[in-house]
């Protein structure tokens, strides 16, 4: 297994992800790509001491785009999507 600091990336602060996060009790953040849903579930319990209910994960491609004359790729992530039990609550620090 992998450390479990190595598996959260960080939080993904977007739109869709502070509507979920009010509305459905769910958080967003970006996991590493070899991570398994057992994996990030255990991290979230064990970094942030709440209980994790269901997990559900995004592979993402990155966009072909161009630099002046070149073209490059930006790299592909994984997001994760993490339903909280209920009366449970995580907090981010939002900004920088």
């Amino acid at each position: 297994m992998k450390d479990i600091y190595s598996i959260i990336k960080r939080p993904l602060f977007t739109e869709k992800g502070s509507s979920l996060k009010e509305n459905e009790n769910k958080i967003l953040v970006e996991v590493a790509k070899d991570a398994n849903k057992i994996e990030i579930k255990k991290a979230i319990e064990e970094n942030f001491k709440v209980k994790v209910d269901k997990v559900a994960t995004i592979n993402v491609r990155g966009k072909w785009k161009r630099y002046g004359r070149s073209i490059g790729k930006r790299p592909d992530t994984k997001k994760a999507i993490i339903t909280l039990k209920k009366g449970e609550k995580l907090e981010f620090i939002e900004g920088a």
